[in-house]
This record gives structure tokens, sequence and C-alpha cells, in this order.
């Protein structure tokens, strides 16, 4: 089964030859090697490529172990290199090399080496790495399966697709796990086994059961406002133990840095100014957040919005929770100020989409209450509600467009109409 990423082979192939080192990061098991090393790589064959012209080393597999010294890895490439025909170097999960940023710095000197490499933390975009890269650094993001790309292999309905993926989430190995028990195995043993033993080995975090706490709670917690201090006051109140804000804090960190998780921080419409605390956190895939919780805490209408999420970013965009301030009058006349929420507001260089997760609103009132912050938004960017059942686009007398959330994910262009 081959899943076609054409819009990740895509930007590949536009950035080819353009002198920099092109890196792309994304979450472990979401389809980064596969890109390069079958997508990318028939793709230069078919465009006349000798495969000899592929150095392709996966620093991951135990057989190139010895490449993760960075002297033998350029004595490796080097002696690959024998005519003045352009090479593609590609190094998968280059960060277990050490000193890689030199390795890379000097495969730049190199004038016919086209040179890619993954990622599976954001070490890649740190400020150190940038410096020693001077500014030849190209990332590429990659994510897990967005619905459209699960949908085009599944061999199902679209709402049969939709209930597996919402609660399995869209790694592409999922899709070759045939039984419930199959797929809920192999999530829960990919975050336990990988995900947070690589994130205790690579931080030495002496107490592991802090961290696993911290990632049930959030995970139970997705899309609510939280803070560390938050966070301090829970493990105190209900688990009996003291961990401060600022450990909790780093081991946030840790788990963004591993791309499991994503903050989106409170953004003020109408004061254009951010609110840093508390935020909101949501799981880069769904199925790992459900299998965390043993699929306990399967909330149709939290995980759609931890969807929405994931999509706007692979479309490309920054995300933000939105507050908007409305004032009101309390009994006895007394003005109340209030804040009401937008999930997201979704920033793409002049774009700007206001979009809210609402699941449902078969009721007047429901209705009336998701659009309440929409309507007090005072510019003329798209206002956009998404509910669970099928519906195609439709805009009311005040300009807000309604549609299914199958009919958003499925359609590129889903925003425009």
């Amino acid at each position: 089964m081959e899943i076609k990423r054409d819009d990740y082979l895509n930007k590949l192939i536009r950035r080819q030859g353009n002198g920099m080192i092109k890196i792309v990061t994304g979450i472990r098991r979401c389809g980064k090697s596969y890109l390069l090393f079958n997508l990318f790589h028939d793709y230069l064959v078919r465009q006349g490529v000798d495969e000899a012209h592929l150095i392709e080393v996966a620093l991951d597999n135990r057989l190139y172990k010895e490449l993760r010294d960075p002297d033998r890895m350029l004595h490796y490439i080097m002696e690959r290199i024998t005519d003045q025909k352009m090479y593609y170097i590609i190094l998968d999960e280059v960060q277990m090399m050490d000193e890689f940023e030199d390795v890379l710095n000097s495969l730049l000197h190199i004038r016919n080496a086209d040179v890619y490499v993954t990622g599976s933390n954001s070490r890649f975009l740190s400020s150190d790495v940038i410096t020693e890269f001077r500014g030849r650094g190209d990332e590429i993001r990659v994510y897990p399966l967005s619905f459209r790309e699960y949908t085009s292999v599944y061999d199902g309905t679209v709402d049969e697709a939709w209930d597996d993926y919402f609660l399995y989430g869209g790694l592409p190995l999922i899709l070759t796990r045939e039984t419930e028990e199959e797929k809920a195995g192999y999530l829960s043993a990919l975050f336990d086994k990988v995900y947070l033993s690589d994130i205790i080995e690579r931080h030495r975090i002496r107490n592991g059961e802090e961290l696993d706490e911290l990632v049930d709670i959030l995970a139970s917690a997705a899309g609510a406002l939280t803070s560390p201090m938050k966070l301090s006051r829970t493990f105190r109140s209900a688990k009996g133990k003291t961990i401060t804000d600022k450990t909790l804090k780093r081991y946030m960190d840790y788990l963004q840095d591993a791309f499991l998780i994503r903050r989106a921080v409170r953004y003020d419409i109408k004061g254009r100014k951010y609110i840093n605390s508390p935020a909101k956190y949501y799981f880069e895939d769904v199925g790992l957040r459900n299998a965390r919780l043993n699929f306990r805490q399967v909330e149709e209408n939290h995980i759609m919005e931890n969807i929405i999420f994931n999509e706007m970013r692979i479309r490309g965009y920054q995300l933000d929770v939105g507050v908007v301030e409305v004032y009101g009058k309390a009994q006895g006349s007394k003005t109340i100020k209030k804040q009401l929420e937008v999930d997201f507001v979704a920033n793409q260089g002049s774009r700007r989409y206001y979009l809210q997760s609402a699941y449902e609103m078969s009721r007047t009132e429901k209705e009336e209450q998701e659009k309440r912050p929409l309507l007090h938004i005072d510019d003329s960017f798209k206002k956009i509600v998404l509910v669970k059942d099928r519906m195609k686009p439709r805009r009311d007398g005040q300009g807000i467009v309604t549609m299914g959330i199958r009919e958003f994910l499925l359609d590129p262009n889903s925003l425009e109409s």
C-alpha cells in the first residue's frame, strides 16, 4: 500500500538543488523516512538520476551505527562521490550522529551535493542550529496523515474512515493493523517504548513516573486551558505530590520538542495582544492521545477540535485561541465584562480565518451560543463554524459559513468555499 503524500513530495521537488540543507522534521513514525527513501527516491530515479548518485543512510538502523561517528560519516560520503554529477545525500534521524551540525556544514562545501536530512525533535529548529547553518537550512515539516490522505487508501466509506480516524489517528502504519486490538497495541507501545523512552533518555530524566503522570493529565485535558502552575496544583491536590511549576514546564517543553504536543496561546482579538497564560495543548496525533488514556475518554467534540487544529497546521497556518471581550448588564444595571472564546484564529501571511468547532447545533440556543463570539469580531476576515454532521458550506445572513467536518477536511480549498 502506497500512500501518496504529494504535498510534501512537491515541497521537496521545489527545493531541489537550492543550495540549502533540506531539513525534514516531524514526530517519529509520521512518514518522514518513507517520504525520502521511497517517494522522493522513486521520483529522482524516474527523472534519470543514477542509483549510484543516491547516498542514503538511516542512522536509527543499527547496521549504520558506526556512521554515527561524524568523521566516519564524512569519509563514507566522500568516497562515494566519484564524478562531477549531482549526488543526493539523504540522512535519516541525523540527530543520532555526534556533531551533526558540523557534518552538515561540511556537506555544504561539496558543490555537487544536494543534502536532505530528517529529525524527530525540534533541536533542528533551535537558534544554535540556525547559526551553524548560517541561514542555509530549509525546514519541511511533516505531520501524521491528514484525513484526506487517510481516506485516499482507506478500504471503506468516508463515515467509516472518520470513525477510525478520530479513534486511532493518522500515523501511517495504523492502516496496516487490521483489528482494534492490533491498532490499540501499536499506539500504546509506540507511546511508551519509543516516544517517552526517547525523551527520558535524551534528557536524562530520573523520575519517569512524573513525566508519565503529566502526559496522562495533558491527554485527559487536551484542548482545555492550563498552565504549569495549575498543573502543579493538580499534582498536589489529586495525587499528593509536590512538583514545581518549573519542573512541569521543562517536561512540557520536552514533549513539544519531540512533537508530541503543541501549545496554542490566547490572543485578544480586539486588543491585538497575546495572553500567554493559561494556554491550550493539543496532541500531534489524536490516536496517540486516545491510546494514552486506554480509549476511555473518547469525546468526539474534543477530538474534533484537536483534528481541526492539526489540519490547519498541516495547511501551513499558525493558530491561536481567540478571546473576545464583550460588555453586558448584570442585575442592578451594573456593567460587567465577559470573555468569549473563538476556538482558533488561523494566520498565514495576510490571510486570517476564525474557526469555531461546534460539534452540533441542533437547537437555536446552541447555534446562537457558538456564533456569538464570531459576531463580536468587527473585521472582514472569514468566520467558519464546523459541525459533526455532513453539510456542504452554507453562509448565513451575517456572513458566517457553516460546514461539516468531513467536507472541511476532504476539500483542500474548503476555507474558500
